[in-house]
């Protein structure tokens, strides 16, 4: 059988992620995130897009969190499956682009967010799904899908359109022709275009969400001096009032009682400030700055995912974890019952153990990235250039652009070996219809 290495390969995944279901049910609950993406009430989100909540509206009438976790576990495989063929159709054995997408099958951190009630693992689809399409053969149909794809992505997770401007500007420098780069352009803009007006109808401005400054700001806070930075009356009250050495990691600039953000009046207002301040703080302080985002890199040279004794919500729970009351009707509107994640052994047991050691440690990953890019330069395999430079914005911006968090690095995974198992490949791709013109032929 052609494909024996991928069956093989695909029942001991299948096998963790009915663990997941069997051991967590309903699902997995994050913070507060996950009760804002479950309410009944459809509005643009403030400090996130609402393209998550969209999906779980659509799901609503189930009454089923375990609906929804079993659909992300199935995307998650669908999405191995997608990028095992690519690398198929280059040319890879089967063994071959079998080990390339054992990351993507077996990494805990894929499994946790696909049952998790958060917007990562639809996020990770959609855009590695984009990326696959681009890459298998660059038509106006499939540029068009793909621009749709990373539309969606946008509004799901805001960090997706600027890989809509990535992916045009690839079909640029490749020279694929205008009508894939239009078709790419105007299909992305068509979910994104919607949402923004949807949210001028309801919130007065034509964007797609109003936190962009907020985060920045929780960024300098990290650095910010305002004997430094000098900043006007009007963005005094920012300043942060403890050393910098006694400051808790920016994202609790955001949310806790301490945070001057918090005394600014109004979310427009707040969020505009915000990056007022931030942009002050980045041009005064550019070095502070850019040693803050080297610090949060530094994490991925880090081996251990998380440790023994860390606190962090990205470990397998050991008992239930009650719903506070604020929230807790929310949930359960949707669930229409209890909602609450319960541990059922032996089954949660064996997760939380192969959670322990089932994963890509970070410095073998970024070698693993390194190596795509090396590769791909002295094979000349531009084709590999797409998932390699989303892949490294996905790793990269987050500490430019708030701070370093190990969910936002493992959208990259699916891309990275994507990308390395190109490198490898020994086949060409097909040339679209339009790459016979002389006049259109791509670089290189």
């Amino acid at each position: 059988m052609a494909h024996r290495a991928l069956v093989i390969a695909l029942l001991p995944a299948i096998g963790l992620r009915v663990l997941a279901v069997l051991g967590f049910p309903p699902a997995l609950l994050f913070y507060g995130d996950s009760f804002a993406f479950l309410r009944e009430e459809l509005t643009p989100g403030t400090a996130r897009p609402s393209g998550y909540s969209l999906l779980l509206a659509l799901l609503r009438p189930a009454h089923s969190l375990t609906l929804v976790t079993v659909l992300q576990h199935l995307l998650g495989l669908a999405l191995a499956i997608g990028v095992y063929a690519l690398l198929r159709r280059r040319g890879l054995p089967g063994w071959g682009a079998t080990l390339l997408v054992t990351p993507l099958l077996y990494d805990e951190f894929l499994i946790l967010l696909e049952h998790m009630i958060m917007a990562d693992a639809v996020f990770v689809a959609l855009v590695t799904a984009a990326v696959v399409l681009v890459v298998w053969r660059v038509t106006p149909a499939t540029a068009a899908t793909a621009g749709l794809l990373l539309g969606l992505a946008g509004i799901t997770r805001t960090v997706g359109l600027p890989l809509l401007l990535l992916t045009a500007a690839y079909l640029l420098v490749r020279r694929y022709g205008w009508r894939p780069l239009v078709a790419l352009i105007v299909a992305g803009a068509i979910p994104l275009g919607a949402y923004a007006t949807w949210t001028k109808a309801e919130k007065g401005k034509f964007a797609l969400t109003e936190a962009d400054g907020n985060f920045l700001w929780s960024r300098t806070m990290s650095f910010a001096d305002c004997a430094v930075i000098d900043p006007p009356e009007r963005l005094a009250v920012l300043c942060p009032d403890m050393p910098v050495e006694q400051r808790p990691y920016p994202p609790h600039w955001l949310w806790e009682d301490f945070s001057p953000l918090l005394k600014v009046p109004g979310t427009a207002n707040r969020n505009q400030l915000a990056g007022e301040f931030a942009r002050q703080a980045i041009l005064a302080q550019p070095v502070d700055y850019l040693a803050a985002v080297a610090t949060d890199l530094r994490q991925l040279l880090r081996w251990e995912r998380t440790a023994v004794d860390e606190k962090t919500p990205y470990k397998l729970p050991a008992a239930e974890r009650p719903i506070s009351a604020s929230v807790r009707g929310i949930a359960e509107a949707y669930e229409a019952g209890p909602a609450a994640t319960r541990v059922v052994e032996p089954y949660a047991g064996w997760l939380r153990a192969y959670q322990r050691f089932g994963y890509v440690p970070f410095p073998l990953l970024m070698v693993a990235l390194v190596a795509a890019f090396g590769l791909m330069v002295w094979r000349r395999c531009w084709d590999a250039l797409l998932p390699a430079l989303v892949a490294l914005a996905l790793v990269v911006s987050p500490p430019f652009l708030a701070a370093f968090d190990v969910r936002y690095v493992v959208p990259a995974i699916p891309l990275i070996f994507l990308a390395l198992g190109l490198t490898l490949a020994r086949r060409a791709p097909e040339p679209a219809a339009e790459e016979e013109s002389p006049l259109l032929s791509r670089a290189g």
